[in-house]
């Protein structure tokens, strides 16, 4: 970088409060529990040169502050418009410092970022649509994580799933013994409401590979069997693997992307010795993110592209009603609306299907403003959720900007295709008062589709002989 950019990047028309000494959370700083021992320089810089590219020069250069950032950031917006919650000032003070200063930063200064970094963005790249010149905030934002994760300073949560991605391949640590007795579990005792219903595992040539948000089969296991129901009604040919099942990658959040391109490795490598034709992402963000568009580049493969098509469950949904594959025996009569999640929307492109799917499911959708694309995130991506208790007085500050989006369309039901939509909105609830029910798709397709003659379960024999005695 030259002399006249670092300039550019750093110095120009820094106001009082955009001063490196001032950098700092708008909010009380989250305390950085790690053992104290001097920052590697060397491996800061070598970070930044692997990233100082001509989109970053520029984007770093560019910026115009106009503000428009500001506006579309929910950080900003419900901390009574902030300045230091722009996204503007996010990178100017994180990532245009780094480069400025040639990577020769301490440690304090690294625990300012990490309350950037982690505690006032979730990188949701909603400001990067507000952008006059499409400055990508979210990269810039990750690429201080990496450099915030290459000197161990990391929030606790993010660490210990990383952890256990590297132990156990997910980020629950979850053994594949417990996984399969999960999965065999779920189709016993499913197979008994639904005639002819398995669950597949490792079979190769299916169609789909079936993967799962870890939290699945260790917390919600009803999940799995909501999902065997759907696709045994649709009459599909699917699997679940044994290896790369879990198709999260917190470690992208963390800013480990030599092991998130391992977990997406896995799934990759699975799906090409199952011989399956597509990778299936359960109800799932940034899941899609990770293994569609974020996942070929953590590898370095050709044209950005995953070696196997990748699908969603919410395309697949719409596709089997669109198709005739479900019917549904009935709508459902109270008001509902939609939370678009991040990376299934505005990253994902599948704005348009989520709510295709509710015009076959329910008879009242008020939708939210903004929306779509333009929606704002819920407040607990990015790895927000997992990073745990320490922040969850900060996301559900943030958050009111959602909680205001549900209580102005005065629905009674959100539905939203992603765990951590659904958590945060949960805890929103809670906090806000909001009075409504969080629900996935699978939960309410299986209460509302056509079971065919053919899946009904058999009547019990006893039943049958009590009701023909007393007849």
């Amino acid at each position: 970088m030259s002399e006249a950019e670092e300039k550019e990047i750093g110095t120009e028309e820094v106001s009082a409060a955009e001063k490196p000494e001032d950098v700092s959370t708008a909010e009380k700083p989250v305390e950085v529990s790690v053992a104290e021992k001097p920052v590697d320089v060397k491996k800061i810089q070598q970070i930044l040169d692997a990233n100082n590219s001509a989109r970053i020069r520029t984007w770093l250069s560019i910026c115009a502050r106009c503000g428009l950032c500001a506006e579309s950031c929910f950080f900003y917006l419900a901390k009574n418009k902030d300045p230091r919650l722009s996204p503007a000032w996010k990178f100017k003070n994180t990532l245009g410092e780094l480069y400025r200063r040639k990577g020769n930063v301490d440690r304090e200064f690294l625990k300012k970022c990490y309350n950037i970094i982690w505690g006032e963005c979730t990188t949701c790249r909603r400001c990067s649509m507000y952008c006059p010149f499409g400055i990508d905030i979210a990269t810039m934002i990750a690429t201080v994580r990496g450099v915030c994760c290459s000197q161990g300073i990391v929030p606790e949560g993010l660490s210990r799933t990383s952890a256990f991605y590297r132990d156990t391949g997910n980020q629950m640590g979850m053994s594949v013994e417990d996984y399969v007795e999960t999965v065999n579990w779920m189709a016993e005792e499913t197979a008994e409401e639904m005639r002819g219903l398995t669950i597949p595992i490792d079979k190769k040539g299916a169609k789909y590979m079936y993967t799962v948000n870890a939290r699945e089969p260790m917390y919600y296991p009803q999940d799995i069997a909501m999902a065997a129901k759907i696709f045994t009604v649709a009459r599909e040919d699917w699997t679940m693997p044994t290896v790369g099942w879990d198709c999260t990658n917190l470690a992208m959040f963390a800013g480990d992307r030599v092991l998130a391109g391992q977990i997406v490795k896995n799934m990759y490598d699975k799906a090409l010795a199952l011989g399956v034709q597509k990778i299936l992402i359960t109800e799932c963000g940034h899941a899609y993110r990770s293994a569609k568009y974020e996942g070929p580049y953590f590898l370095g493969l050709a044209e950005g592209r995953p070696p196997i098509e990748v699908v969603h469950s919410v395309q697949l949904f719409y596709e089997y009603l669109r198709d005739g594959r479900i019917q549904i025996a009935h709508k459902l009569e109270e008001p509902v609306t939609y939370q678009d999640p991040c990376n299934v929307s505005r990253n994902g492109g599948l704005w348009e299907e989520g709510r295709k799917i509710i015009e076959y499911i329910a008879k009242d959708f008020r939708d939210m403003s903004p929306n779509r694309e333009h929606n704002h995130c819920c407040g607990g991506g990015g790895g927000y959720i997992p990073m745990g208790p320490e922040f969850k007085a900060r996301r559900m500050e943030s958050g009111r900007i959602k909680a205001d989006q549900i209580k102005a369309t005065g629905a009674k039901i959100v539905i939203t295709p992603c765990h951590n939509c659904y958590d945060q909105i949960n805890d929103l609830n809670k906090q806000y008062k909001l009075g409504v029910k969080v629900l996935s798709f699978k939960e309410i397709l299986t209460e509302i589709m056509v079971i065919p003659e053919e899946f009904q379960p058999p009547e019990d024999e006893d039943e049958e002989e009590g009701e023909g005695g007393e007849e």
